[in-house]
């Protein structure tokens, strides 16, 4: 048994620990590392010294984000619902960073732990987007039916932008283990490579929810956002291609 496991440091102590225990922020967007990660440092902190595990802190983070897109989809705009529906998706974001953080802070994390994380994420993100459907079809004043396809294309996006980023990771990993070859670290993010990840940041994307006391306004932003993530999508599946090909091609020359 661990230090970690027999001793329950104070607030403060935990909180600096975990500023040594930070995963790489390389390719990470700007909100989940200037803004998300830190929020996430203070909520693990708090919850070790409350004897919280990370599967505790995930599921007040699914439950938070469950509580905004419910509210988002049943309850017509105004801004108190804005600041409300903003705060949950903030919130349950920054429980999420929290969680994995706790499970460094006690030692490590588990399999279930991991599994359970990515499909909340996964199930959030699409039914955030779903959400957004339904408010936009109950009390948006849209120019025509068909701007109900931003939501619509931008639940597939955000689906197929999740999975591949996970399966890729995944099949990189698993291919280079199976050939004896470490994971080379992620390249350093370029100012013009963070700035074309501005779209896909889920940190962003609850910020504009701020934004819902004027639905024409909110609509416009977040049709912009769905514009970019569809852009950037494409212009990374072909380097995902070109990274699973590279392992075919590592195979083929073994």
């Amino acid at each position: 048994m661990s230090a970690a496991d027999t001793e329950v440091p104070g607030f403060a102590a935990a909180h600096e620990r975990l500023k040594q225990a930070q995963k790489s922020s390389r390719g990470a967007p700007a909100y989940s590392v200037y803004i998300n990660r830190p929020l996430g440092r203070v909520i693990a902190a708090a919850a070790y010294r409350f004897g919280l595990t990370p599967n505790h802190v995930t599921y007040l983070s699914a439950a938070l984000s469950a509580v905004g897109i419910v509210v988002l989809a049943v309850f017509p705009p105004s801004w108190v619902l804005a600041v409300g529906v903003c705060l949950a998706l903030v919130l349950g974001y920054a429980f999420d960073a929290a969680d994995g953080q706790l499970a460094r802070l006690r030692g490590g994390g588990s399999a279930v732990g991991e599994w359970l994380d990515h499909m909340i994420d996964a199930a959030k993100l699409s039914a955030l987007h779903l959400a957004v459907l339904i408010t936009a079809y109950r009390h948006f004043a849209l120019p025509s039916l068909g701007w109900l396809l931003v939501p619509m294309v931008f639940t597939v996006v955000s689906a197929v932008h999740f999975f591949g980023m996970i399966l890729v990771d995944q099949l990189v990993r698993v291919r280079r283990a199976e050939s004896g070859h470490p994971t080379p670290p992620r390249a350093p993010a370029t100012p013009l490579r963070s700035l074309l990840k501005l779209p896909t940041d889920y940190g962003v994307l609850c910020l504009v929810f701020i934004l819902l006391g004027a639905p024409t306004v909110f609509f416009v932003v977040y049709s912009l956002l769905a514009l970019g993530s569809t852009g950037y999508l494409l212009l990374v599946l072909r380097k995902w291609r070109g990274d699973v090909a590279a392992l075919d091609s590592a195979e083929v020359a073994a």
